[in-house]
């Protein structure tokens, strides 16, 4: 395998950095629970002989030159990741963060599990952070532990009179000190300790603490390595021409005039289109347009949204399957003094990540490197391996940045990395490939946010207070068929229901059904905060309306059934507070309406509330002024990163609810780009205030939860503004006009 050539040339500082490091220390911890003690750790290169064998657990690197390298198990895609685990690590450890570096890990879930997942490498579900907390922290302070006792042994102190602060170590009784690089190479020839004591919370510098971000600066100066960085000897580019509607194959091509485009080299079929390989990227898109292929769609779909939903409609009328049952609904219903119902429709959504899919891989003999922004290596290396007819372990991961990717590059059956692969094996080449999807392949590629219909109804006694809830949801299994199907139990996707089947409220009787149709083939996947991003619009606009009917404000209702739930109820408190709930709006512009709006939701172990303000014209037009939030997800590490996540959630949330639709006709998706799925302008970002709830709980996500209460929270406004109940996403603003 060759060593790739970086676009943006900092290959010479990478090679350099790692010689730096030869001769220090690699640090492999053990974690209880994870694997059995005793196998060989891989060391950095040239240092074999200085690195001990311990549990392959590898999450540090201490070079001579003092340099801490971090390794991430944890794919870096702006969510703060790289970030978050350094701070983990430098923590423990006593470095100073400007000798803090990050790199990606391998593909290898013995030593890199999401032990949220395991055994399993990847990266999603918000866990990051949540499943690496003590893992990385006790790989700091080990390495701490070791660097202390190297010079303990050195200056003939006891090791409990020696202080370390910014990466020096430090006995203040006799004036010596030294660095971590200078005490590295003796460390390295230390057993690891079997236990490690953890700072106390109140002992932090760097957790809780702003620290800059480990990846801005090289993404400002673009000497960060994304795929399209990377440059291999002889390498092409291949672009594929897919199928127009899902389930089409191809029947037959002519690629003369492919082939007749300069720069053009190799024009191969594979198993879902046909791909054009060319010498560079213009060139391959060139020869792509010229490509003539005939599609069989004899077994294509045909259907069309408004089929969907016709029939998913149907299914909400009939029982599914019980995904939660408490108390007695039917009773419940006939003794109300009132019954509301509705019923929501919520469209396919694509990811839309800036940057669309992509990835390079190399052949070699019995072995495989790909390089790429890998979300999910444990599902990629093993998909690769069986294509080819090789062990995982032969098929190596280079991890590296992504942009972007809200859910789409954790693909359940590796799809867009075994294309990348299918068109190296096909060539004659032998060369290496660069697969690169333009964003009309993204948008077009399935792999969408499921639809979804929700039907709900509840009974209210004479006080207006919620006696019994039955809430039926109808859309397809995202788990089913996947690695991840023993989450599917008894007919429930627990994904499809998320936010419903747990809903918080004090309700005495609720019922929640599911169906989850098996026959639409467009692939489901998971999109930002999952099954949260339906359910909490339903269930949060519908209790609104229990609110509005019963007379009663918003927050105080929620408050009341609330009860066994303190934080949802403690983030709810805070927002309003925040917001200035109860207070009257200021006024807007003649002849427009101004409404406020409010939500509350849990995804991923975290509690967001949100508070929407709003500015309705006469002819339906609004725009979204303030959006304050409040959010608990336990320990914060890095306030600004939880800050931008919760910002970013309210964006990304925003330009769903705006604009967001997947829409089918006759088979074929009509969206292609950003002009016809667009995100918000930034004329359409309202202000954003985020508030965090301290706390001493252990951490949880902050990557996806800010997005479900956004919806809701502006849906109600909406409503609070026109009296309009919106039943669909996205909003039309013919719905609003006065």
């Amino acid at each position: 395998m060759h060593t790739p050539r970086i676009e943006n040339d900092s290959r010479r500082a990478f090679l350099r950095g790692a010689l730096q490091g030869a001769a220090g220390l690699t640090l492999a911890i053990y974690l209880p629970g994870a694997h059995a003690a005793g196998a060989a750790a891989p060391a950095a290169a040239g240092a074999a002989n200085l690195a001990p064998a311990f549990e392959p657990n590898a999450f540090i690197r201490i070079g001579t030159d003092g340099m801490v390298t971090v390794i991430s198990k944890h794919v870096e895609m702006g969510q703060g990741a790289y970030t978050g685990l350094a701070t983990l690590v430098a923590e423990e450890l006593d470095a100073a963060w400007s000798q803090v570096r990050i790199e990606g890990a391998p593909a290898d879930a013995s030593r890199y599990n999401n032990l949220a997942f395991g055994p399993f490498q990847g990266t999603g579900g918000s866990t990051a952070i949540a499943n690496s907390w003590e893992q990385m922290r006790k790989a700091g302070a080990s390495a701490r532990a070791m660097l202390v006792s190297a010079a303990a042994a050195q200056w003939q102190v006891p090791a409990a009179s020696i202080s370390v602060s910014d990466g020096v170590v430090t006995h203040g009784a006799s004036g010596r000190h030294a660095t971590f690089g200078e005490l590295a190479p003796a460390a390295a020839h230390l057993p690891v300790p079997a236990d490690v004591t953890l700072k106390s919370p109140t002992d932090f510098k760097l957790i809780g603490k702003h620290v800059p971000r480990k990846d801005s600066a090289d993404k400002i100066n673009g000497r960060a390595r994304f795929t399209q960085d990377v440059q291999l000897p002889g390498m092409l580019t291949a672009v594929v021409a897919h199928p127009p509607r899902f389930g089409a194959t191809v029947q037959s091509f002519d690629a003369s005039k492919a082939k007749a485009v300069k720069g053009v080299v190799e024009v191969v079929q594979i198993q879902n289109g046909v791909a054009v390989l060319a010498k560079d990227t213009w060139s391959a898109i060139k020869g792509r347009e010229a490509l003539r292929v005939v599609w069989d769609e004899s077994k294509a779909s045909k259907l069309s949204s408004e089929e969907l939903f016709t029939r998913y409609r149907a299914l909400a009328q009939q029982p599914g399957a019980v995904a939660r049952s408490e108390g007695d609904t039917d009773a419940a219903f006939a003794r109300a003094a009132r019954t509301l119902r509705a019923a929501y429709d919520f469209p396919y959504l694509a990811h839309a990540a800036m940057e669309p899919l992509n990835c390079v891989v190399q052949l070699g003999a019995g072995q495989c490197e790909l390089w790429y922004g890998a979300q999910f290596q444990s599902i990629d290396q093993g998909s690769v391996a069986a294509l080819l007819g090789v062990k995982p372990e032969q098929v190596k991961i280079n991890m590296l940045y992504a942009g972007g990717s809200f859910g789409r590059r954790a693909s359940k059956d590796a799809d867009y990395v075994l294309e990348a692969v299918r068109i190296a094996k096909a060539s004659k080449t032998k060369a290496p490939i660069k697969m690169v999807w333009l964003r009309e392949d993204d948008m077009k590629g399935a792999y969408y946010r499921p639809a979804f219909h929700h039907a709900l109804e509840a009974a209210l006694d004479a006080d207006g207070r919620p006696i019994a809830w039955r809430h039926r949801l109808v859309g397809q299994s995202i788990l089913t068929g996947t690695a991840f199907g023993g989450m599917v139990k008894n007919g429930i996707d627990t994904v499809s229901v998320e936010g419903a089947a747990n809903l918080p409220y004090g309700i005495p009787a609720l019922q929640v059904e599911l169906h989850s149709p098996a026959d639409i083939p467009v692939a489901a996947h998971w999109w930002r905060s999952v099954g949260s991003t339906h359910t909490a619009y339903s269930t949060e606009t519908f209790m609104d309306e229990l609110a509005a009917a019963a007379g009663q404000d918003a927050v105080a209702y929620r408050l009341a059934l609330l009860g066994k739930h303190p934080r949802h109820a403690g983030v709810l408190k805070l927002a309003a507070e925040k917001a200035g709930w109860g207070q009257p709006l200021a006024q807007g512009p003649a002849g427009t309406r101004r409404g406020r709006g409010v939500a509350v939701h849990e995804a991923f172990g975290t509690f967001v509330a949100e508070v929407a303000e709003v500015t309705v014209a006469a002819d339906g037009s609004f725009t979204v002024d303030r959006v304050v939030c409040a959010v608990d997800c336990g320990m914060v590490v890095n306030p600004d990163v939880v800050r931008a996540q919760v910002e970013g959630g309210v964006g990304f949330a925003l330009s769903a609810a705006l604009h967001g639709a997947i829409t089918l006709k006759n088979g074929a998706v009509e969206q292609s780009n950003f002009h016809d799925y667009a995100p918000i302008r930034i004329n359409e970002m309202p202000k954003v205030e985020v508030h965090i709830v301290p706390s001493a709980d252990k951490p949880t996500g902050i990557g996806e939860p800010g997005v479900p209460p956004l919806a809701p929270a502006l849906a109600n406004a909406l409503a609070a503004a026109t009296g309009k109940r919106i039943r669909s996403l996205p909003i039309r603003t013919g719905e609003l006009q006065a």
